[in-house]
């Protein structure tokens, strides 16, 4: 099967390379997250002169340097416990997930979010305490500060955990999409990407325009802050959307690039499902699309290969229906010599092969010259010219047909012998049936004709017999290869039929 990239890797290799990928992606989202909490801290807009400020600042550095390696201790103890060991157990199994474990890969950039929201909460609600013994404005500020360093860093979390997770996530999906997404679509991102991108810094210039209003100085300490708080939403900003972007543009990219390679004709071009969202179910549609024209595309080849190629593609193309048209055609049917003594005297393994020979031949030559086998009878065949596909010179195409199969035959398979009747005219073409069941078939005078030809051939040293009728309905080109012979009555007709027999090489 096709795939859009390189081989995957094994189960190790997975667990080795993404490991730490997604130990520094969850430090630097939170180192983010500390950042934006700092410099919001510095431009609150609420009292900037505490009673006791020298004191409450050491409370609150006391505070983080005893909550923050301890929310770092047990934010990495519960993501590796919870997500990191249980995935990488199923990686090194070398095995399909089972369903929890299947969930688990789709749901990582959510869980290890939702341990960074949960820690930061706590964080916020430590804070919020600690500073409540000043004034309830300043907890509730400390409380906020907090809280917006949390949404910051979870926000950058998700997105790089999401996209380092992809090769897990496509191992997860080797076997088909979930029905329904289970990671956030692509609306919800871009509203995660805004949050940094915009919501944050917004926020933060918000708080110094309501600091301004309310009489507090913004000294240098301030400044610094400001371009602090720039410089986070501007790295956090740039470093967000340009994953968030990627996370739809390299999944849209790598469907583009398939749907090439199926406009090319190859059918069996897959694209790797890496995404639990509204992406992967676009990967897995377009999988199951593919997989569709390729049964599609067989059914065709199968469809045309019983009833010919031009009667599979007249039938796609058109609606289909019984009855038929006249048609101006040509009819050749060919017919083996002896196949009652041939399977008498043959085990039948052996007589299937030589008709199978027979039949290529026939075939061969008569698809070279415009014409498709209509059907195969035992032993014989009976092939058109001139439908359901019309054609410029049915008569000539029919007669050459029977002149380079008897050669076809005499070089390529002298130990069978064939009568070969050439005739042309008028005949019904089309569906003839029921609604349920039906056949593409030519009928009228011009199939009999040729059927008692081939009859007559069969004991004639020529082996090969055309009507004068057909003669004259060709181009010169092709009549100049035939001459007249006698008249005959043919089996079944109360007409004498003029023989032609093909001129002597």
């Amino acid at each position: 099967m096709a795939q859009d990239g390189n081989a995957a890797p094994t189960g190790a290799e997975l667990a080795r390379s993404t490991r730490p990928r997604l130990i520094a992606a969850v430090a630097g989202s939170n180192m983010i997250g500390g950042l934006t909490a700092f410099a919001f801290g510095v431009i609150s807009p609420f009292p900037a002169q505490p009673d006791n400020e020298t004191g409450l600042l050491l409370l609150n550095l006391a505070v983080f340097l005893i909550l923050g390696p301890a929310a770092i201790w047990l934010g990495f103890t519960w993501a590796r416990r919870a997500v990191a060991d249980p995935i990488e157990r199923w990686l090194l199994a070398e095995r399909p997930p089972t369903e929890e474990e299947r969930d688990l890969v789709l749901r990582q950039p959510i869980l290890v979010a939702g341990i960074s929201v949960n820690l930061w909460g706590l964080a916020a609600l430590a804070f919020t305490a600690v500073n409540a013994t000043e004034s309830a404005e300043l907890a509730a500020s400390a409380g906020v500060v907090a809280l917006l360093g949390g949404v910051t860093s979870s926000t950058v979390a998700y997105l790089l955990v999401e996209r380092i997770s992809r090769p897990l996530v496509a191992r997860a999906l080797a076997d088909g999409a979930p029905v329904k997404p289970v990671a956030p679509g692509v609306a919800l991102r871009l509203m995660m990407t805004w949050t940094l991108v915009t919501g944050v810094p917004l926020l933060g210039i918000a708080a110094i325009a309501i600091a301004d209003l309310s009489g507090v100085h913004l000294d240098t300490t301030t400044a610094v802050a400001i371009l602090m708080l720039a410089a986070v939403g501007l790295v956090a900003g740039s470093l967000s959307t340009l994953v968030a972007a990627r996370a739809v543009a390299d999944p849209v990219r790598a469907v583009r690039r398939a749907m090439g390679r199926v406009e090319e004709g190859g059918f069996e071009t897959r694209v790797p499902v890496d995404d639990a969202g509204e992406v992967g179910q676009l990967e897995a549609g377009f999988n199951s699309m593919a997989a569709g024209l390729a049964e599609r595309e067989r059914l065709r080849d199968l469809f045309g290969r019983h009833v010919g190629h031009e009667v599979a593609r007249a039938a796609l193309e058109d609606e289909v229906r019984l009855g038929g048209e006249l048609r101006e055609v040509a009819v050749l049917f060919v017919d083996v010599i002896g196949s009652t003594k041939l399977a008498a005297r043959r085990p039948a393994a052996e007589v299937v092969a030589l008709l199978n020979a027979f039949f290529k031949l026939v075939v061969e030559s008569v698809e070279s010259h415009g014409g498709w086998i209509n059907k195969f009878e035992g032993d014989a065949a009976l092939c058109v010219f001139g439908a359901p596909a019309p054609a410029e010179d049915p008569a000539g195409d029919a007669l050459a047909a029977a002149r380079d199969l008897r050669d076809r035959l005499a070089a390529g398979l002298p130990e069978l012998e064939a009568g070969i009747g050439v005739s042309a005219g008028r005949a019904v073409a089309g569906n003839v049936g029921a609604e349920h069941r039906f056949e593409y078939t030519v009928i009228g005078d011009p199939v009999n004709e040729a059927a008692r030809l081939c009859e007559l051939a069969k004991r004639r040293p020529e082996r090969l017999l055309a009507s004068a009728a057909t003669l004259r309905r060709a181009r010169d080109s092709e009549g100049e290869r035939w001459s007249l012979a006698d008249e005959v009555t043919l089996r079944g007709r109360d007409e004498p039929t003029r023989l032609a027999l093909p001129v002597a090489r």
